[in-house]
């Protein structure tokens, strides 16, 4: 009972959160949000059981990069 008298303050308060959440995803700089690293699966069987093998490969971060972060 006490939600439906406080609807509109949740509603106001969900409105804001979205607001803030969208200027801060605004705000990350392109080169952050690409993903540069590709990853492979291979099924491959061995004695007769199958398993799943995962590649990642990626660039090394320079030292420019690391302080960025």
């Amino acid at each position: 009972m006490n939600v439906l008298k406080n609807m509109e303050a949740i509603f106001l308060a969900v409105v804001a959160l979205a607001g803030v959440t969208t200027y801060a995803g605004a705000a990350i700089p392109a080169i952050h949000s690409q993903q540069a690293a590709r990853v492979t699966v291979k099924q491959t069987s061995v004695d007769g059981q199958s398993m799943a093998v995962i590649t990642v490969t990626a660039k090394r971060l320079s030292a420019a990069e690391k302080e960025g972060l």
